[in-house]
């Protein structure tokens, strides 16, 4: 089974241009999964419905016709209906697709799952590492705008000083009164 892994060599990028997003949840559609397992999507479809007990909801769902529409136009499809299909496309979530390749039991659904999960995972610390990323943007942000205020705030008592010494150099000064004299007095009359 080694030998055989290292065959199958399908690139991280293709299998990430096949995951949407659907419902809050990363999912891949059944035609693609067929396409990476090499199995027709029918065949794809009649082992899940033979096994539905192994697919909950969570794992593995079908899409509306509006979000088939959605989808269709996401990629740009030109072809009417349903692009030759009966069936409105199932998604699979990153559990499900490790049950497909339970139900379909062929060492490449295996090897490819195990690949397919592994994009998962790495779309997922991805995520994680940009959430922490714009945490730390979001706390700068709010350290900046705590210093633009500040800044603010100085420039406003710099307006109010210079107001206040523009008016005092305006106005007059009052004579100051003359000052009496303290301590002892000499009498003149000596």
């Amino acid at each position: 089974m080694r030998q055989k892994e290292t065959s199958i060599l399908i690139p991280d990028e293709v299998i990430m241009n096949k995951i949407c997003f659907l419902r809050d949840q990363k999912v891949m559609l059944d035609q693609d999964l067929a396409e990476l397992y090499q199995v027709e999507t029918k065949r794809l479809k009649e082992q899940v419905k033979r096994n539905i007990e192994r697919f909950p909801e969570k794992y593995m769902f079908e899409l509306t016709e509006k979000e088939f529409a959605a989808l269709r136009s996401q990629f740009a499809t030109s072809k009417e209906g349903r692009g030759g299909t009966r069936y409105l496309p199932m998604v699979f979530t990153e559990h499900g697709v490790l049950q497909l390749s339970n139900v379909l039991k062929s060492s490449r659904a295996i090897t490819v799952s195990f690949m397919i999960i592994d994009v998962f995972v790495k779309l997922r610390e991805m995520l994680s590492n940009n959430m922490e990323l714009r945490l730390e943007i979001e706390h700068i942000k709010k350290k900046v705008t705590n210093h633009d205020k500040n800044i603010e705030l100085v420039f406003q008592y710099l307006d109010e000083l210079l107001e206040k010494t523009e008016k005092e150099k305006k106005e007059p000064k009052p004579m100051p009164n003359p000052r009496k004299m303290i301590g002892y007095k000499i009498s003149e009359e000596r």
